[in-house]
């Protein structure tokens, strides 16, 4: 199998393109700094992973800004910390300011040279919007949570990108799942027999930082540790035919 064969790269966003684990840490500090013992880096991540994944299947059709907002809430409360209201939707905000990968940019330019490119994104289509501009590339389709009703890794998410790429022409044999979550991405795309690609963004890091663990480890058809890695590997390809 290689890269050049596909005509279609879906993506994850947020831990993908976009540095969503850093961007949370930096807008939990008002927090974290109350703490007397604060929590290591990754405890603050998994923490947020766990109760992150738990309000989505509780609330599936509530806009990912407002679910960060009772994440934040259940946070303090974790912590045994009071937080008002609008310092949770402030959270719920921040999204703005996630910041991209700094190789996330160039690689999409250059991707979009030889593949459409599409979103599959836990996110609100008013979130991502900030996410798109920083990223700077004009994605073919833009599916999101707010647009299906529920969150990845539901069956219904890859259903409903698969059948709208469908009805565009577009066979499955052409698409390529890209994503860092193992949960949230790679175990649903195995279950649509969807080729996939890991990007192994937390390669120097223990744990799953910000997503859930998967039950059992998923296949993927190729793994990098960044996205300029995935770019410079499909060149070297086309390099070589």
């Amino acid at each position: 199998m290689k890269l050049s064969e596909f005509r279609v790269l879906t993506f994850d966003c947020y831990g993908t393109l976009i540095d969503w684990e850093s961007g949370m840490i930096a807008a939990l500090t008002p927090l974290t700094e109350r703490l007397q013992h604060a929590p290591t880096r990754n405890e603050i991540l998994e923490a947020h992973g766990r109760l992150e994944a738990r309000q989505q299947l509780a609330t599936p059709t509530m806009r990912y800004s407002e679910l960060l907002a009772v994440v934040y809430k259940r946070l303090a409360e974790h912590w045994g910390l009071s937080a008002s209201w609008q310092e949770c939707l402030t959270y719920g905000g921040s999204i703005a300011n996630w910041p991209a990968f700094p190789d996330s940019t160039d690689a999409l330019r250059y991707l979009k040279q030889h593949f459409a490119l599409v979103i599959l994104s836990n996110v609100d289509n008013e979130s991502f919007a900030h996410s798109n501009a920083r990223l700077g590339v004009a994605f073919d389709a833009v599916y999101t949570a707010a647009d299906i009703g529920s969150y990845k890794p539901a069956a219904r998410n890859f259903e409903y990108m698969l059948t709208d790429l469908a009805d565009r022409g577009i066979a499955r044999e052409s698409i390529l799942h890209v994503a860092e979550s193992l949960f949230h991405d790679h175990v649903p795309a195995n279950k649509f027999a969807l080729a996939s690609c890991w990007i192994h963004r937390r390669h120097g890091d223990a744990g799953f930082g910000a997503t859930q663990p998967p039950e059992t480890m998923p296949k993927f058809d190729f793994r990098f540790e960044s996205m300029a890695a995935l770019a410079a590997a499909h060149a070297a390809e086309l390099a070589t035919s």
